[in-house]
């Protein structure tokens, strides 16, 4: 009788169940000791990941290794949680010692709001854990089938027209589910976000338990509490998130997302495919509705959730933070500066955390936009530290295309992207500030190295995904355009248009369509509104100079993997 093989997930699941990897740290200093070489597998594919730490790429991407996956170098990813973007000048310098120490110099800013190093050994790995639990931080659950980083307002407690600081909850939730070992074995990655402020700027959205704060009328006065969707996610399957009809109160904001958490823990359906496995395909794949989920939910708790308060999502999508900004402290404003790429040097960190011993409070925050701000900032010298940012290179003052683009770490290090991101994404803003001197358009222009969407493309007005073509011979990076996406008001996932063209090509492709845009667009119309009312056909044809027949986007070349996104 021939031998059953495990499927990927069956082994993934059955690793899990053998060893929670954070009881587990007497190992990691064993292979510090002896070396690369005596890594097993099972660390290297599965057990660092629930630590935060990836295996990086040899610089090529998906490209020349198999089942979807490139190859590995004896190099790790490690990335910090830093939950709801609060970070003190103590933590960010730590950081930046570390990065300069141990990663080449190199650090990123995530779409989470956690701040990724790259090239650490193991040898040095023990160290760089042990200097950030000094500090307060930690890189447990930033990674693998765990509870990610729980994201919220950089602008909480700061922000005057907030429903109320959420950060405190935020806080706790990071507590109950980061590290917890209750929720280290779920069926894949679990996001929660929570806000209270009016924007939504953490993109509630594209995760699991999304929470934005509403207010409701009382007789004994006003009561905040938050709007709950769920099921939100991007990758290859994208899924806007569920709202249920229930208004959680402040008190019961923990339990409901515990009790969500728990649920999608003990949902064996998920287990059975990892590329099918996030909490969105109960409603994509298994039938569930909001409904449904509410009951079993309410069931799970123990108590009903009062029913849902009308809220109003935001119209304004593109709140990044940058610039110089009044807080509801008298006196006190915040300087928001830009971090192009989300790529910062240990001179910019411990420029920035300098800045805030001497002219501030010693606080920090960074935002999911992949930029940082430095609050609590006296009104007399936010000047002096804005011009001090820009001296090194973090602009309170830049261009629309600086401002609005975000890229996802790409083939410099991941093993599943197919196109190199970080230095593209720099070449482009830079293209495009010649061609378009003076774009005022607020504009979300997110760049995917792969269909994972660890750059966000779905939720981008123009957003573009990571291809290889052949030209003369030659495999060459080349991106896939989707235009339309959005979130808030007008939430909806991007479209895709038909056009894919080689990397190089990329800026006068966009320079064609922003001037259709500049010549065509009715007062008062923004770029979503713009592409809402023109063809795929138009846009394919802006974009290529010429009328072009459409191309489907290309399929993932094997199974997805486990996604790297921040």
């Amino acid at each position: 009788m021939s031998e059953i093989k495990e499927t990927k997930a069956q082994r993934v699941e059955r690793l899990k169940r053998e060893k929670n990897a954070w009881e587990h740290f007497d190992e990691i200093r064993a292979f510090a000791r002896q070396g690369h070489a005596s890594i097993p597998p099972e660390w290297l594919g599965t057990y660092f990941r629930s630590w935060g730490v990836y295996t990086q790429g040899d610089g090529v991407g998906v490209v020349g290794g198999k089942n979807g996956e490139g190859k590995a170098t004896p190099f790790f990813m490690a990335r910090i949680r830093i939950p709801n973007g609060l970070l003190s000048s103590v933590q960010a310098r730590t950081i930046a010692d570390l990065a300069e120490r141990h990663a080449r110099g190199v650090a990123d800013i995530t779409v989470r709001q956690n701040v990724q190093l790259h090239w650490v050994t193991i040898e040095s790995l023990p160290e760089v854990l042990e200097a950030l639990w000094r500090v307060g931080l930690t890189t447990t659950g930033a990674c693998g089938d765990v509870a990610r980083n729980i994201t919220g307002c950089p602008l909480a407690g700061l922000d005057a027209h907030e429903h109320c600081d959420a950060s405190p909850l935020a806080l706790e939730l990071n507590g109950q589910l980061g590290g917890n070992s209750e929720f280290y074995n779920l069926p894949r990655k679990f996001k929660v976000s929570i806000t209270g402020c009016r924007s939504w700027c953490t993109y509630p959205e594209i995760n699991d338990v999304g929470l934005t704060a509403v207010t409701r009328k009382r007789l004994h006065g006003d009561e905040v509490g938050f709007s709950l969707r769920v099921a939100g996610g991007l990758s290859t399957d994208p899924h806007l998130g569920v709202r249920l009809n229930a208004f959680v109160r402040w008190e019961q904001a923990v339990p409901v997302v515990r009790g969500v958490a728990e649920l999608f823990r003990e949902s064996e359906v998920l287990r059975r495919n990892r590329e099918r496995a996030r909490l969105k395909f109960l409603f994509l794949q298994h039938g569930w509705t909001a409904d449904s989920f509410l009951a079993v939910l309410q069931d799970r708790l123990g108590f009903a959730l009062d029913p849902a308060e009308p809220e109003e999502p935001p119209s304004d999508i593109h709140r990044d933070h940058v610039g110089i900004h009044t807080q509801k402290q008298q006196g006190l404003s915040y300087v928001g500066a830009n971090v192009l790429r989300g790529r910062i040097t240990p001179e910019q960190l411990r420029t920035a955390a300098n800045l805030s011993d001497r002219y501030a409070d010693g606080h920090l925050r960074n935002t999911i936009m992949q930029n940082l701000l430095i609050v609590n900032v006296p009104n007399e010298h936010a000047a002096r530290v804005a011009g001090e940012l820009t001296a090194v290179g973090l602009p309170v003052r830049a261009s629309a295309f600086a401002r609005g683009t975000v890229a996802c770490t790409g083939s410099e290090f991941c093993k599943l992207a197919l196109t190199e991101t970080k230095g593209f994404a720099r070449w482009l803003t830079e293209e495009l500030d010649q061609r378009l001197p003076g774009f005022q358009e607020q504009l979300k222009l997110h760049i995917t190295g792969c269909p994972n969407s660890c750059g966000q493309h779905w939720i981008a007005d123009i957003g573009i995904e990571g291809k290889k073509l052949k030209i003369d011979g030659q495999m060459v990076d080349a991106y896939y355009f989707c235009v339309g996406g959005s979130v808030g008001e007008f939430a909806s996932i991007a479209r895709p248009v038909g056009y894919r063209c080689a990397a190089s090509e990329v800026p006068d492709a966009i320079e064609r369509l922003l001037r259709e845009f500049n010549e065509q667009h009715e007062p008062g119309e923004n770029l979503r509104r713009f592409f809402a009312r023109h063809s795929n056909e138009q846009i394919r044809g802006w974009l290529a100079g010429e009328i072009v027949a459409a191309v489907e986007r290309d399929a993932a070349a094997g199974p997805v993997p486990i996604g790297v996104e921040g």
